[in-house]
């Protein structure tokens, strides 16, 4: 196939590129190297791709309507799958908008262009974050989700009903993918295993918020990517038995779906470091702090439709990811 892929620097989005091309399709690539996190580690991830003869490199903003436009009509890709998005709960409480022009903006770009070119297939990234408020447990892609605690999670959520209405409208197959926190080699700086792992080796303190007790569905990156690509290759249809009288928030009578993607294992954050600190053979110092504003105290995820409908359920344990993170820390930074 031909598949085109936003957020091709990035850490999920390289991944994927790389698995793809490996299978031999053809992966045409969209980022814009922004400086939100090390412009070099994204070239780091992006120089894994560019070598395959099947990848074409594209460097454009989301938001740049006629750029997106053009590389739709030039390329004319079968599937897409949009990774690009401004990420960070807490960096979406100090700098808002640019979460409206990227995920907002951007991806109504990136449904124009599936639009008007024939795309068979969108696949998207949502978040885990969608479920804000929710407090039911494991978080079902059939609950409500109207309650987000942060413009990031709005913003994922706003995807997810922008994608059904393109659905609706013009019949174009989407499928919104939920990540529970992801992690693995290659990862982004501004998350928490990176940043604790940095601290740790300089013999820093480490903060951690709500005290260590709040648990997240950790999911390792090759389950995510497993996860994107048995969905990509799933081209969602209606479902007969949707009902506008109890509506089902997963599915509908347009060709749309959504899914989690996680460990379906919550594990405390206390518990995380520890695991750190056994790989790296240090002790943490940690400075203990409240739950911060946008942040959601536990995580998990129910994936029995995401076992069902492609037969996969994510299940690399925190030892082995937080392990080859570390070795691949250790390598790559020369520590």
């Amino acid at each position: 196939m031909k598949v085109l892929i936003t957020g091709s620097a990035g850490f999920i989005g390289s991944t994927l590129a790389l698995r793809l091309l490996e299978r031999g399709d053809e992966v045409i690539g969209i980022d814009n190297l922004n400086d939100y996190y090390d412009v070099s580690l994204k070239q780091a991830r992006l120089d894994r791709t560019l070598g395959h003869s099947g990848y074409t490199d594209v460097r454009i903003d989301l938001e740049d309507r006629e750029g997106i436009a053009r590389v739709f009509e030039q390329h004319r890709p079968q599937r897409v799958v949009n990774l690009a998005a401004q990420a960070g709960v807490r960096y979406s409480i100090e700098n808002p908008l640019a979460y409206v022009d990227t995920n907002l903006v951007g991806f109504a770009n990136i449904l124009e262009g599936c639009r008007h070119n024939g795309v068979e297939h969108l696949v998207y990234a949502s978040s885990s974050s969608v479920y804000g408020a929710n407090t039911k447990m494991p978080f079902s892609v059939h609950d409500n989700v109207d309650h987000p605690v942060s413009l990031y999670a709005a913003s994922k959520k706003a995807n997810e009903l922008m994608a059904h209405t393109y659905s609706h409208l013009y019949r174009i197959p989407t499928t919104g993918l939920r990540f529970f926190t992801v992690y693995g080699p290659w990862g982004r700086p501004d998350m928490a295993l990176f940043k604790f792992t940095r601290s740790i080796l300089a013999g820093e303190p480490i903060d951690v918020f709500n005290y260590g007790k709040h648990r997240r569905d950790f999911t390792y990156i090759d389950d995510i990517v497993e996860g994107v690509i048995r969905t990509l290759d799933r081209v969602p249809e209606p479902n007969p038995e949707w009902s506008g009288d109890a509506p089902d928030s997963a599915s509908s009578t347009a060709p749309y779906r959504l899914y989690n993607i996680g460990n379906n294992q919550p594990v405390e954050l206390l518990h995380y470091i520890k695991v750190l600190e056994d790989c790296l053979g240090r002790k943490a110092e940690m400075n203990m702090l409240p739950l911060q504003p946008g942040d959601v105290p536990d995580t998990y995820a129910d994936v029995q439709d995401l076992i069902r409908d492609v037969g996969y359920k994510p299940a690399t344990t925190v030892e082995e990811g937080v392990a080859r993170f570390v070795d691949w820390y250790r390598d790559f930074y020369r520590v």
